[in-house]
């Protein structure tokens, strides 16, 4: 049995030695899973909550209401541009009251909603409404910027809709503002799609991929959760692939929201609505308090934090969840605390994404959060220290850079080892530079300055050696 052990052990220490370098190239790489990661010892992973700012909008026009929902936001050029459903009161999905409305933004801080005059709704064009009197599809329309190489001016926008009775129906639009469908048939039939179905331009995979609401098992059984589909062209789409979420239990995803990184695509990364059904924590009175109508009071909603990097598969490095719902009663009713569709830049140190607050009250609204760029989940050293090891790895450029912070008394270092793990002379730990702050990129020295170009193209691995520090990121450049 010993000698077995020690086959064993030698067996995955060559895995481990002899593994496939990963060509990262030039990408930004974030620490939101252990893609890059061989051995950890004496550090975990951290989660960041995003700290709530400002309402960014209410919505408080009487073609909106309490049942506003499924917003998307995307940066386009200069401008923030920002849709959701606008729904006064409560009924079955997909009714003719259901109207898209459209709001943007110089900043992604506060967003104000144009006068657009194109539909009349409730007896007045002086509204900011998109899409009306087309049922189903202001359900849940989902825009998206479409930035394939070679996309027609007339479709630079384009869109998908529907609920299960019409499969999902894409639009297009050469404004943003002014929409039509492309075909009035489904280009996906297989799915509940009673939810924010999304789909994006992928750079990655050089697909449009969609991400949409599927069950476990019936239409309508079991739970909540995500399947794929993939295209080139918009037009002709792989038949539904269920996500699959590692080693985790099961949870009702009422929402995934899955988008590519806009600081690395090549990651997606999926703020979702983590779905609590019949999980019941105010009383009928205080509903009635609050103003909730019916029983939108019986469940309730937070956010978890999910990514891929393509395929069928999540990483859920967090059970936990990333955005709690605050304090006070009116964030604990059903279907409040929904995230929505896309995370923005809103400055050089930081990165803004949108929250529900108070669905089913008269008061409802979405809340913006910041959080530092990369900042989802980071390397945490304790101030007694801890290491980490990456995966061999080929890279291009001339110099590491890192997103991190320490406090007063932390530090990162960073030696460089070939392949075998054997430190590289001139890059070991005693060469290595202490790298003492809070930045958002700085520059990784040794002794002998920062220069890596004899190294690019080369497998090595990286040593880090941390003490009360976080590191959020790398990039070579």
């Amino acid at each position: 049995m010993k000698q077995l052990a020690v086959v064993l052990v030698l067996s995955l220490q060559a895995v481990s030695i002899f593994a496939e370098p990963l060509d990262i190239g030039s990408r930004r790489e974030l620490f939101v899973d252990r893609f890059l990661i061989d051995s950890l010892e004496s550090i975990q992973f951290r989660l960041h909550e995003p700290v709530g700012q400002n309402t960014a909008i209410s919505f408080d026009n009487s073609w909106e209401g309490r049942y506003c929902a499924y917003v998307t936001v995307f940066r386009d050029g200069d401008r923030i541009r920002l849709y959701y459903r606008g729904l006064p009161e409560a009924g079955k999905d997909g009714s003719a009251v259901e109207v898209t409305c459209y709001a943007e933004s110089s900043d992604g801080i506060t967003f104000t909603k144009p006068n657009l005059g194109l539909y009349e709704v409730m007896g007045t064009r002086d509204n900011n409404v998109v899409l009306a009197a087309m049922p189903p599809f202001s359900h849940n329309f989902a825009p998206f910027l479409d930035t394939r190489p070679g996309t027609p001016e007339d479709q630079r926008y384009k869109a998908i809709a529907g609920t299960s009775e019409t499969g999902l129906i894409p639009f297009a639009s050469a404004d943003g503002l002014h929409w039509q469908k492309t075909q009035d048939t489904p280009v996906l039939a297989e799915g509940a799609f009673d939810s924010h179905n999304v789909a994006f331009w992928s750079e990655h995979e050089q697909l449009y991929l969609c991400y949409f609401r599927t069950w476990t098992e019936t239409s309508f059984g079991g739970f909540r959760t995500v399947s794929r589909g993939t295209s080139p062209d918009f037009v002709h789409w792989t038949a539904p692939v269920k996500m699959e979420f590692g080693d985790t239990p099961m949870e009702h995803l009422y929402t995934n929201e899955t988008a590519p990184y806009f600081r690395a695509p090549h990651l997606y990364v999926a703020i979702a609505a983590r779905f609590m059904p019949d999980r019941t924590v105010i009383s009928e009175e205080e509903a009635r308090a609050l103003g909730v109508e019916s029983n939108y009071w019986k469940d309730i909603s937070d956010n978890v934090l999910m990514t891929s990097r393509g395929g069928n598969h999540y990483d859920r490095t967090f059970m936990e969840g990333f955005i709690r719902p605050g304090i006070g009663l009116e964030h604990w009713t059903s279907r409040t605390n929904y995230p929505a569709y896309g995370l923005v830049g809103t400055g050089e140190q930081e990165m803004s994404l949108y929250v529900q607050h108070a669905y089913g009250q008269p008061t409802a609204h979405l809340v913006r959060y910041a959080l530092r760029p990369d900042g989802f989940i980071s390397l945490n050293a304790p101030y007694s220290g801890g290491t980490m090891i990456t995966k061999p790895l080929i890279f291009t450029g001339s110099g590491l850079y890192l997103n991190f912070s320490t406090s007063a008394a932390g530090f990162i270092k960073v030696e460089i080892q070939d392949e075998t793990g054997a430190p590289i002379p001139g890059f070991n730990e005693t060469d290595a530079a202490e790298m003492i702050g809070n930045e958002l990129e700085r520059q990784v020295r040794w002794k002998n300055g920062t220069d890596l170009s004899s190294l690019a193209g080369k497998p090595v691995r990286l040593h880090f050696i941390m003490k009360d520090a976080d590191c959020y990121a790398l990039q070579f450049k």
